[in-house]
């Protein structure tokens, strides 16, 4: 089969503030990574409103829609910035969650790569946080179990840090697994594995300030695999945020660009043995651009192996 990469160039006009580590950069830098990689091209289309509100009230997409600025920034939250071109951008990046579901599921493609921004998985119901506007994978998951009519949805988050908006926008539905690994203590602070959820469909794994590949790996074979094993999803989505990487400005963990080619060797085999090979990943964080550019395409070039 093949191997989609969804992006847009709305997605380089979603400008923040100098310094800001989540820049235009970041998808500058993994896309030129990828030119060569026999991958689907395909171009995020806009979200529809009505994917949106499976996760986030009309309230919320209404004032996103009325906070844009003509010009310049405007603030959201301590993180999380505007400019003329985020609108665009974030309905695009749930756009592309959702399209990269159809073509999986459609057939059209093995599995997927969403390279969109801003990204999705700090993002609440009613507020942006950490950099995040929609909760783009939490919208993939929901769009697959309603629109597609899955029973069994997995979500695998191996960003450094918790992905407490995908948590609290899936924890609710029993249809879907989420598992989220993060380094603690660390921003937002949440992410506990005392938390499990009112269904027991939240998995928290913590790493401590320093953990390495060793660490890394011996978790998920104890811990990850199993349990989407023991699940039988349908589908698996991927959180794919790079900044646990030992090179990453904004944490303390110490994985290697290796890691993220083996885990996404050993999350393709899951998915091989539970749902058809079928996978969407879709773009976190990362903010070291040379360890983002490295891990993404190690990533991605995986996912390209695994659609042939």
């Amino acid at each position: 089969m093949t191997t989609a990469l969804i992006t847009h160039p709305d997605c380089l006009t979603h400008v923040t503030p100098d310094g800001h580590p989540e820049q235009v950069a970041r998808l500058r830098v993994i896309l030129a990574a990828l030119e060569g990689v026999n991958l689907t091209r395909t171009l995020a289309p806009m979200a529809a409103d009505d994917d949106i509100l499976r996760c986030h009230p009309q309230s919320y997409v209404d004032e996103i829609r009325a906070k844009s600025p003509s010009s310049g920034f405007r603030q959201l939250d301590e993180d999380t910035h505007m400019s003329s071109g985020t609108v665009a951008a974030a309905w695009r990046a749930a756009g592309g969650a959702v399209r990269a579901v159809d073509m999986v599921l459609g057939g059209e493609a093995q599995n997927a790569f969403v390279a969109t921004r801003p990204p999705g998985h700090h993002a609440l119901a009613d507020a942006p946080m950490g950099f995040c506007i929609f909760g783009n994978v939490a919208i993939a998951a929901k769009h697959a179990l309603d629109f597609h009519g899955l029973n069994r949805v997995a979500i695998v988050d191996f960003d450094v840090h918790h992905g407490n908006g995908t948590q609290a926008l899936c924890q609710d539905d029993p249809r879907i697994l989420t598992i989220t690994s993060q380094q603690m203590p660390l921003w937002p602070g949440s992410g506990d594995p005392v938390d499990t959820g009112e269904f027991d469909n939240v998995v928290n794994i913590a790493f401590p300030p320093g953990a390495d590949s060793d660490e890394f790996r011996q978790v998920y074979e104890n811990q990850v695999f199993p349990r989407v094993q023991a699940f039988r999803p349908q589908l698996l989505l991927i959180s794919a945020g790079f900044d646990a990487h030992r090179d990453d400005p904004l944490a303390q963990l110490n994985f290697e660009t290796q890691d993220y080619d083996w885990v996404t060797k050993r999350l393709c085999d899951v998915a091989d043995e539970c749902c058809k090979g079928r996978v969407v990943s879709v773009l976190e964080g990362g903010y070291n651009l040379d360890a983002l550019a490295a891990s993404a395409a190690a990533h991605v070039k995986v996912l390209e192996e695994r659609g042939r």
